[in-house]
């Protein structure tokens, strides 16, 4: 973790200008160099991921065997972690886009999640993306389930924040779907019943989609060879896998010690130096070898994901130096640390807040 050696809430107007500057210029660097080494990078690990979820479906047919039982769900735990993180989370930012595949595109990715893609593109990307860590306007501090800041008011509920968080993280594709119908918009007056209504049928028809792809039709194919009852243990155990792996990779990207949250006050007239200051402060990166980076969808780059949420994910490694010294310039602080510890801290943070 680098820490900042001065005030970044005190920039001046022209140094916050300067800010945006040099992180434009990294942005406009890297987009320039877009081309055929990043098409080719994406289709491969699309490639490697419907690999590895047909071998995954085909050993589940077989699945009565114990080995083919391991390798099935392995198979099918990474292949849904990679179709999640590196590829579909990727795809609906548009990082992806540039290349006009109508394949790979955020116009037409659906994928493998109970929450439909359009539904979440609106919750996360227009509006967390947005008003990231701004109390009041991004939602998914506490996803409206779990108190995550001490400036989020107390309720009684919050008492629940671990048994809540512990239930959350294997069901959270389920968490997510329902986040996003956006009830609590409904409740308060902002969004209207048949809007609700729509959406929910949206999670439905996707619910029954994933069900009858990993529940009934898989099953129903490997009880031709005795297996129907392994197969659907197998496909839970690989869904529940790639939850908890994404809910991890997900609450070490804001909720660790370090990552600052903020006031509606503080982005009034906010300029773009200001969002950019913002994001930073508001992320968390994650430490980790090249497979973790990869398995994590480079997630593990959360703080340069949130100033470029459109830059393709294979590059950001390759900037985060650039943006480290960049908010060490500006007395940013550039949170970063191992899995463990980031897990902790926002567990810690999880179970401290459940208390007034």
């Amino acid at each position: 973790m680098t820490r900042p050696s001065r005030d970044p809430l005190s920039l001046t107007p022209v140094e916050l200008d300067e800010l945006a500057a040099k992180l434009d210029a990294v942005r406009d660097d890297i987009f320039s160099q877009r081309g055929r080494s990043d098409a080719q990078y994406i289709r491969r690990v699309v490639a490697l991921q419907r690999g590895l979820e047909m071998t995954g479906r085909a050993c589940m047919i077989f699945s009565r065997h114990k080995p083919l039982w391991w390798a099935g769900v392995g198979c099918l735990s990474v292949g849904k972690i990679l179709e999640n993180m590196e590829i579909g989370h990727n795809v609906l930012h548009g990082q992806w886009d540039w290349m006009n595949d109508k394949e790979i595109h955020s116009t037409t990715w659906e994928w493998d999640f109970v929450a439909p893609s359009a539904g979440w593109q609106r919750t996360h990307n227009e509006t967390h993306h947005t008003w990231t860590n701004v109390l009041g306007k991004d939602r998914d501090v506490g996803y409206n389930v779990l108190r995550m800041d001490p400036d989020q008011p107390w309720k009684p509920v919050n008492l629940l924040n671990p048994v809540i968080n512990l239930f959350l993280a294997p069901a959270f594709e389920w968490g997510i779907a329902i986040y996003d119908v956006e009830l609590d918009q409904f409740f308060a007056g902002n969004k209207s019943g048949r809007a609700t209504f729509e959406d929910f049928k949206r999670v439905m028809k996707k619910l029954g989609r994933q069900s009858a792809k990993d529940f009934v039709v898989s099953p129903l194919l490997a009880s031709l060879t005795g297996s129907g009852k392994a197969s659907i243990k197998g496909f839970l155990a690989a869904n529940v896998i790639r939850n908890v792996w994404a809910h991890a990779v997900i609450f070490c990207g804001h909720f660790p010690d370090g990552a600052e949250t903020f006031t509606e006050k503080d982005i009034e007239n906010e300029s773009r130096g200001h969002w950019y200051r913002r994001q930073a402060m508001g992320s968390a990166n994650i430490d980790g070898s090249r497979l973790m980076h990869f398995m994590s969808g480079n997630l593990s780059f959360q703080i340069e994901h949130h100033l470029f949420p459109d830059m393709p994910s294979n590059r950001l490694a390759q900037i985060a130096p650039r943006v480290k010294e960049i908010c060490q310039q500006y007395g940013i602080r550039y949170t970063s640390g191992p899995l463990p510890r980031q897990v902790f801290q926002a567990w810690r943070k999880v179970v401290r807040l459940a208390l007034p």
